[in-house]
């Protein structure tokens, strides 16, 4: 929790927060350890993040907050798929493309990468000028400058809109992945801790933890964990490439000159150097796992994120981690569906804005419907083919409430 609390102090000071209000960040997250995961780096006026964001400030002003404080993955491409993504947003009916950027471009490259510039220009299809008067509109109060990555122009993209539409009340705070490396390079450069004698070290628990996931995808919970990449991606030339661990070495795999030696000091100095970047499961390690951060997710996370710690507990068990084990069984809900929650009213949120009055007026709409109101018709769990899956093993037995898989779902 001590490095994750600096990180958050780092970012805050960042942000434009004073050095007292970073602290007060930090000691929000120590009385109430809980981060919204769920939607990856969009600008906060997409949709799905955008009702995301306001399900989070229903609880935060419930609970009298100061802080949002939110890890959005930016280890994807503009395009997740047709027209959507961080590369699009939808106004007036018409497809914006945020940076103005070809269809190539979005195809190959990660928003993490730093291969910009990139600039906002919120283009429709035929010139480089807004799409549209919503476009326009969006546009007159985002940064016109250039940054080094769409990560990063996003971040700053969402600080503005946060403090032209957002409760003044509530402060902003942005993870991404490349505040998540530095995170773990600083794991790494302390001799003494956990991460860098035991989770790299000699390496073993590691591929403990990699043979945990070989071993869930061999039954019924296949793929809800894939081994795209060994706890790391490589980033290179603005694109992220899968690594693979061997012989205590990080490699590019067959025909590539790529290769990190699985060390504490080499592992941190790729970190630094932004030739690596963590996959998901090494962000939620330390973001959460261990610290015992609560984390807001996804329907796909209120899986995924149970069986993180399933495998993470099977690799200490065997390796007789008893002392970590033990204060893992003692976390409180570690994982709750906060994404994707609230059905949204209307298309375009910069539209619902406008014609709601602000975005407290929306937090007051929402927060008196009933979740039963508010999820409307859940598409996002019963479109999803793996949950259909999942649906068919419960039916059948398969999978039930105490399968040893499931154990770290809830706990205390």
């Amino acid at each position: 929790m001590s490095f994750l609390l600096k990180c958050v102090e780092r970012v805050a000071l960042g942000s434009g927060a004073d050095e007292q209000e970073a602290r007060q960040a930090a000691d929000q997250l120590v009385a109430s350890p809980i981060i919204q995961s769920g939607p990856h780096c969009h600008l906060l006026i997409e949709p799905d993040a955008f009702y995301t964001h306001l399900f989070s400030l229903i609880g935060l002003g419930a609970h009298r907050l100061r802080w949002h404080i939110c890890y959005n993955a930016s280890t994807v491409k503009f395009i997740e798929r047709p027209k959507k993504g961080p590369g699009w947003l939808h106004f007036e009916g018409e497809a914006i493309n945020v940076f103005g950027l070809t269809r190539s471009r979005m195809d190959s490259y990660s928003i993490c990468g730093f291969n910009g510039p990139y600039r906002f220009m919120l283009s429709g299809r035929k010139n480089r000028e807004p799409a549209n008067a919503a476009a326009a509109r969006l546009k007159a109060f985002l940064p016109n400058t250039e940054f080094s990555s769409a990560a990063n122009a996003i971040k700053a993209g969402n600080q503005a809109i946060w403090k032209k539409a957002f409760p003044p009340q509530v402060r902003l705070l942005q993870l991404d992945d490349i505040d998540v490396a530095d995170l773990v390079a600083e794991h790494l450069e302390e001799p003494g801790s956990w991460l860098s004698t035991r989770f790299i070290g000699n390496g073993l628990f590691a591929h403990t933890i990699l043979e945990e996931i070989d071993n869930l995808n061999a039954g019924p919970w296949a793929r809800w964990i894939r081994r795209t990449t060994d706890l790391f991606w490589g980033l290179a030339e603005g694109k992220i490439f899968p690594l693979r661990l061997g012989r205590n070495v990080l490699s590019g795999g067959y025909g590539s000159r790529f290769a990190v030696r699985f060390s504490p000091v080499d592992i941190a100095v790729a970190l630094r150097q932004r030739k690596i970047v963590p996959s998901l499961l090494t962000t939620f390690l330390v973001t959460s796992i261990l610290p015992g951060v609560r984390v807001l997710g996804g329907c796909r996370q209120t899986i995924y994120y149970p069986l993180m710690r399933y495998i993470v507990a099977n690799a200490l068990e065997k390796l007789s981690e008893r002392d970590l084990l033990n204060a893992l069984s003692g976390d409180v809900c570690p994982g709750v569906w906060g994404h994707r929650v609230l059905k949204p009213s209307e298309a375009y949120p910069l539209l619902e804005i406008e014609k709601n009055g602000s975005v407290l007026d929306l937090l007051t709409n929402y927060g008196e419907q009933s979740l039963a109101q508010a999820c409307g018709d859940l598409v996002s769990f019963t479109s999803d083919p793996i949950w259909a899956e999942l649906s068919m093993c419960i039916a059948n037995g398969t999978i039930h409430a105490q399968s040893p898989e499931w154990r770290w779902a809830q706990l205390s």
